[in-house]
Formats: structure tokens, sequence, C-alpha cells
């Protein structure tokens, strides 16, 4: 019977344990297409489910929200052996075994065909977060955004969906700002893009004015907390914030005024639930003309299994820059 390796999370007499481990097809949940992983990546989600057992439905369970690779089996005449797929979200890697592991087996309705201009790898730099980071431009766009309407300020920009979205926007013709407490990646940001790069002190809402001076045309937010709070008191007329995270707190103290005096709108960016539709046509667009121009070196940084641990405890310490990826 076929092994393969893969790192489990388990808990046993209320201890838990993260380490790689030989599983067999036998220990795979049930499912209608099995996958030869090639690469997966690191999430911020990834180290929340990992160290900190948050989102986890069951033990024991290998983590990792993304996966890339080669179709196997499949019990789906949608795809077929040697198809190269990708899987990220819905359940993966929090209510069913993930991507750390050279084989997995997903529902069928989970999987996207590589879209066409992505390879494998690249799909996987690319990930939940590059998907996030796409999802949150498209729905600023839906929303009437345009590069003549002025700055647009990206939040968190030397995380995964920051970084990003940072390179999307940019390469669309927009005027970026980014923001981050990191001061020695100035020129990492403006290398991918960047106009401009401020302190993420300075984007905090520090007292409660309900509005401020108009400064961006838009803005992507995979921070929340008082980051959020200030930048929806900072929106330009008709502006629209489009709010994909939560490293910096869950709690946002708001008030009417901006919405009803300047008609702002809060977007609300979800990838893991995502219907099937829209989810196929932002990958086709990250092949296409959302793909990022940095999808290379500066961006990436390449793992092993048995390296996770470490670089899981960095994406939460916040010591990351833009995506780590696991070749399987």
């Amino acid at each position: 019977m076929e092994s393969f390796r893969a790192m489990v999370l388990d808990k046993v007499d209320n201890q838990t344990k993260l380490e790689v481990q030989q599983l067999h097809l036998e220990d795979l949940p049930e499912g209608e297409v099995t996958i030869r992983v090639a690469y997966s990546s690191v999430n911020y989600k990834d180290g929340a489910v990992a160290l900190q057992q948050q989102f986890v439905e069951s033990y024991p369970l290998v983590p990792g929200i993304d996966l890339a690779g080669t179709v196997i089996h499949s019990k789906d005449d949608r795809f077929k052996e040697g198809d190269e797929v990708i899987v990220t979200s819905y359940q993966l890697g929090t209510g069913r075994h993930g991507g750390f592991s050279e084989i997995a087996r997903v529902p069928s309705k989970w999987v996207v065909p590589l879209p066409k201009g992505l390879t494998l790898r690249e799909s996987m730099i690319l990930g939940t977060a590059g998907f996030t980071a796409a999802l949150s431009v498209q729905r600023l766009e839906d929303n009437d955004l345009e590069p003549h309407d002025g700055p647009v300020l990206v939040a968190g920009a030397t995380g995964g969906v920051g970084s990003i979205a940072v390179n999307i926007l940019a390469n669309r013709g927009y005027e970026v700002t980014a923001s981050t407490g990191k001061r020695k990646e100035e020129k990492y940001l403006k290398g991918l893009g960047a106009k401009r790069v401020i302190n993420r002190d300075d984007i905090i809402d520090h007292d409660p004015t309900p509005i401020r001076d108009e400064k961006w045309a838009g803005a992507v937010d995979p921070v929340g907390g008082k980051t959020l709070q200030y930048i929806v008191t900072t929106l330009k007329y008709g502006a629209s914030v489009a709010t994909c995270g939560l490293t910096g707190g869950i709690e946002v103290n708001t008030t009417v005024v901006p919405y009803i005096s300047r008609g702002i709108n809060w977007l609300g960016i979800d990838s893991v639930e995502c219907p099937m539709s829209r989810r196929l046509k932002v990958w086709e667009r990250l092949g296409d003309d959302f793909k990022p121009t940095s999808l290379d070196k500066d961006m990436v940084n390449e793992i092993s299994l048995e390296e996770l641990p470490d670089v899981l405890q960095d994406i939460l310490d916040g010591k990351v820059r833009g995506r780590t990826l696991v070749k399987l």
C-alpha cells in the first residue's frame, strides 16, 4: 500500500503535537478526487490552526488550506488522471485533511482546474492570499474604483494578501500607498509597485474621530481592528474598503457618519465559501490580467515540511514577508 509524508496535528490527553508522519491512502477522508500534491503554501490561518488550534473541527488533522497538484484518481468525470488542479479554502486543512501532505483527497466540488497562464508553483505562490487579494481588487472595481480616482491604500502590505494586492493594483495603473510596520521593507514594497510607503501607526485610529479628511479612493484591508476604523473615516466620497483579514483584531468601533455623509462602502471579502462560479472567474483573471509580475524570489520563500513549524510561528508573529511555498 502506497505511503506518503504529511504534517499531522493531533491531540492526545489534552496535549497537542505537530509532526511529520507517514500516512497511507486509507488514512485520507472520503472524496471524489485524489491528488498528488506538488506545492502548498503558508497562510496566517494555517498558523492559527496548527499552533493555536483555532478552526480545528477534529483530530488528527493535516493542516494546509491550499494545495496544487496532479490528479491520480477521480470518481468525477470532469477530472481525469494527469489533470493539474488547485484546491483552496472550504474546509480544507480545518475540517478535513489539507495541503501539507504529499497526497490529498477532496470533494470534486472544491476542485479548480489550473488556469491557463499559471504553473502549479505560481498557483501556490498565489494560493488563498493571492485569491483573496484578487477578489478584493475585483470587488473594489465592481464598486466603480478606477485608476484616475486617486490613491489606493493597502494595509498590512508586506503580508501575503498585501504584497499581491500592491502588485495587482500597481500593474493596473493605480497609485498605491502601502502601509507596513517594517521600515526596512520600503524597497521591497516599491519594487512591487507601491508609489508611497507609510508606517502602519499612521493609519491606526487612536481617537474616536467619526470622520477625517478624505484621502483614499479605495483600500484593501487584511488587518481590521483600529486600522479599519481609521480607513473608514478617511475614504473619499463613494469609495470602498475591501476587508479580508483580522490580524489587527475583530472589534471595529465606527459610526454611521462616513457611510451616510460620504456614501462609502464596506465590502466583506470571503474566500472560504466563495461560490465556485465567482471562484473560477477570479482564478482565470489571476492567470491573465490580474497576474502579478512579482511571482519570483523577491516575494517567495520555499521550504520543506520539516521547516513548517518554525515558519508557522513566524507568520503568527508577523515576521514573514510575502509568500512561503511548501514543496512536497
